[in-house]
């Protein structure tokens, strides 16, 4: 009999007894079962791009006073299974003098990459792909898949925009990547663990975002250049490079890597759930595992209702101005920030839980001070470069004719 209290293990329990009544071998039973999360966990990562897709679409024109998928089905929701029908009736057209397999696995590798994450993902006390001592270095290492494939598709794809595209993107990856991978140490060094499912527990006593609200921005940040998306959506800046690395690709090639965006997106909401917003934890989540699910949904669409947010809100920037910000602003404060938290948490223990917190909270707000300050200083320079530069070249300047000619010239063309 399925019990409420304990869904997961009850049906886990059922099956099995299903299976062997079939009369199966117990080791094949086993075995089965425990290759069954394995697929899974990939299938409903998949099946979540789905309502992602049709959801960011309505969120988005809500944001931007548009009204959004409307047409196909009651309030469009069948739009994305319409754009689905159209990218699987599209020929897939592979360049000519393409490497044809390097080509055919990128899209393949850039799912892996978001998917290989939902192993480790915690989503209630006792449901889990596989609860690894090292989840956080699991994660950091199956996410660099993402940039092996966009590299590999611009390579592969013998067009040298898709190739600009491609250095480009392994550009602002690896840019970003540094600070975001700083930022974790911190939940890992509070925690104690670098396993997801304790980082999760450890936040019993209070979420991380109150103890490390830097940290906690610094992966926002962060996490949307990862995944590429605005202000930081120059890897498909059209004016430069037409579509950026993928612009060779179509059909279900193009499908997956555009799926792979969409769960890249709230794969990081989930992440920043676990890390920083107490995952799974919640009123009734130890007893109630599926109560546990639906806690930690809830706060991984949150976060990424933010990254949504932030993505029909501001305008592109510019590549400098995005390496800038990571080189020159975010490592060097999240080298700060973890080296203090450091110190901030050895000096605290076996203080009361107050007091640690404070301690913890004035150590972001020391960092975040002098971040502004840094801030405020690269801002008054680079005014003063503007203002020195547009001061050379209005000197010697005069009107012709509705534009601006050197003085010499603009006597020359009066006599």
């Amino acid at each position: 009999m399925i019990q409420p209290g304990d869904l997961i293990a009850s049906l886990g329990s059922w099956l099995r007894g299903f299976l062997l009544s079939l009369g199966l071998a117990p080791g094949l039973v086993s075995v089965g079962l425990g290759l069954l999360p394995a697929i899974l966990l990939p299938l409903i990562g998949l099946m979540m791009a789905i309502p992602l897709i049709w959801l960011e679409r309505k969120w988005v024109a809500r944001l931007q006073d548009r009204i959004g998928p409307n047409r196909v089905g009651p309030f469009g929701i069948f739009q994305v299974f319409a754009d689905m029908v159209k990218i699987f009736t599209k020929e897939d057209l592979i360049p000519q003098g393409a490497d044809k397999i390097i080509f055919s696995l990128a899209p393949v590798l850039a799912i892996a990459g978001v998917v290989g994450i939902w192993a480790v993902l915690p989503f209630a006390a006792d449901v889990y792909g596989v609860n690894l001592d090292v989840g956080v270095l699991y994660v950091i290492a199956v996410g660099t898949f993402g940039t092996l494939a966009i590299l590999l598709a611009g390579w592969s794809s013998n067009n040298k925009y898709a190739l600009l595209g491609a250095y480009r993107a392994v550009a602002q990856l690896i840019t970003y990547e540094v600070p975001m991978v700083l930022t974790l140490l911190v939940p890992v060094l509070l925690a104690g663990s670098m396993g997801l499912n304790d980082i999760v527990r450890a936040q019993d006593s209070g979420w991380f975002v109150l103890l490390a609200p830097l940290a906690a921005i610094i992966f926002m940040i962060a996490a949307q250049a990862e995944v590429g998306r605005a202000p930081f959506d120059l890897l498909e800046a059209e004016s430069e490079l037409v579509a950026g690395f993928n612009i060779e690709y179509s059909g279900m090639k193009f499908g997956f890597f555009y799926v792979a965006e969409f769960l890249h997106s709230f794969t990081f909401g989930a992440l920043g759930a676990a890390f920083f917003l107490g995952g799974w934890l919640g009123p009734g989540s130890e007893r109630f595992p599926i109560l546990g699910v639906l806690y930690f949904l809830i706060k991984s669409l949150a976060v990424y209702f933010v990254f949504v947010w932030t993505r029909g809100t501001f305008p592109r920037v510019r590549i400098d101005q995005m390496i800038n910000l990571s080189w020159k602003l975010l490592t060097p404060t999240a080298l700060g920030l973890v080296a203090l938290m450091a110190v901030a948490e050895r000096a605290t223990q076996g203080t009361p839980p107050l007091v640690h917190a404070l301690v913890l909270l004035a150590a972001n707000l020391f960092v975040l001070f002098f971040a502004l300050l840094v801030m405020r200083s690269m801002s008054r320079a680079a005014r003063e470069r503007l203002a020195s530069r547009q001061a050379g070249s209005g000197s010697g300047m005069v009107a012709v004719g509705g534009s601006r000619a050197p003085a010499g010239a603009a006597s020359a063309l009066r006599d």
